[in-house]
């Protein structure tokens, strides 16, 4: 019997063991994986930490009158856990499973084979500079400035079927007698013509000219897009001084609040009525808003900084439904005019019931 007993117990110690071993190997080896959890919350209405520390206006206008505000118009954020040089451990990665404000993903979706951590971060702060421009041409295209926007060749692709016809820096006012205003209505507008001969109107060097350009196809799967081959960019001459300060917060995602949160310094009264409003998306400057990333996460971080209701894109649905935190409303949108309504029905104590949600997941 003791030495039954005797056995048992050298079995136990040796699981122990292993056990304990296993536990070691799992918290140093690495992973691949990184895990996103809620980032910090910043209210667009408000004030944040410069470079130096001090507290700066997040939206700041000069050249025309602002107003009172109140409640808060939040942007909101994700934290990443982990990189390429050094990754989560399973214990972590076991943690997060079980938590569900926090997402496991592989990290190549976050950060792709060859690209540095640095160089994600520089791109990231691209995509913000980028997305501010957008929100303002949005926000004051809205309340009826003009934004002098004017689409600028960026470069042109060599052996492309625009090399020799265009140069970078033209400036673009037209495509087939038809005026355009943004890369976007430019492409729009080549993928319309199906491969046909397109005349773009240019501004170079002050001299107007018109030079002919044939699309190439390019396919992927089931879907052509017709090409000429330049990188573009918009560029803008705002008639109001908006300045859009946010230290350390990369991506597009704040787009539609700060476009919200610049009509709302413009103009008369409260836009979200005293709420405590959050929301995400990306913008275009023709007001249309597109989908994000760890939307999940996001709404976690707006419940938690005591947002009532939250703006979500329309394209994000599928990801919602089935996480919205206890005591937070989703309302989804698709156009920063929809997002005006939605609030307006906030502000006026109206049926926020009726506003649209998501809460059917569709089929791709």
């Amino acid at each position: 019997m003791d030495r039954t007993r005797s056995v048992k117990l050298g079995l136990g110690v040796w699981a122990l063991i292993v056990a304990l071993i296993a536990l070691v190997v799992l918290t140093f080896l690495p992973t691949p994986y990184v895990i996103q959890r809620p980032g910090p919350v910043y209210d667009t209405l408000g004030t944040a930490a410069g470079a130096d520390g001090e507290q700066v206006p997040l939206i700041q206008i000069d050249g025309a009158k602002t107003y009172e505000t109140a409640g808060t118009l939040d942007l909101t954020t994700v934290q990443v856990v982990g990189n390429r040089e050094r990754t989560p451990s399973w214990f972590e990665l076991a943690l997060a499973w079980t938590d569900s404000s926090r997402a496991v993903v592989p990290i190549d979706s976050v950060f792709p084979e060859g690209v540095t951590t640095e160089q994600r971060d520089e791109q990231n702060a691209t995509l913000m500079v980028d997305s501010q421009h957008e929100a303002t041409a949005a926000a004051l295209d809205e309340l009826g400035y003009d934004t002098g926007a004017e689409v600028v060749v960026q470069q042109v692709i060599d052996d492309s079927p625009a090399e020799g016809s265009l140069e970078a820096e033209d400036v673009i006012t037209g495509v087939d007698g038809a005026a355009v205003s943004s890369a976007k209505q430019l492409k729009q507008a080549i993928q319309d013509a199906g491969g046909a001969p397109v005349a773009l109107t240019v501004q170079r060097s002050g001299d107007e000219r018109v030079v002919e350009v044939t699309p190439e196809a390019q396919t992927q799967g089931d879907v052509t897009t017709w090409l000429i081959g330049v990188s573009l960019r918009t560029d803008y001459d705002f008639a109001v001084d908006v300045t859009l300060q946010l230290d350390d917060v990369g991506g597009p995602s704040a787009g539609m609040m700060f476009a919200l949160g610049i009509i709302d310094t413009l103009t008369e009264g409260e836009l979200n009525g005293g709420e405590n409003v959050a929301g995400t998306g990306t913008i275009e400057a023709d007001g249309t808003v597109g989908p994000i990333g760890g939307i999940r996460q996001k709404l976690y971080g707006a419940r938690d900084a005591g947002a009532d209701y939250f703006l979500a894109p329309s394209t994000n649905c599928n990801e919602v439904v089935g996480h919205i935190p206890d005591g937070l409303t989703v309302v989804s949108t698709s156009t920063l005019e929809e997002s005006l309504a939605a609030l307006d029905v906030i502000a006026d104590g109206g049926d926020v019931d009726a506003l649209p949600t998501c809460d059917v997941v569709t089929s791709p």
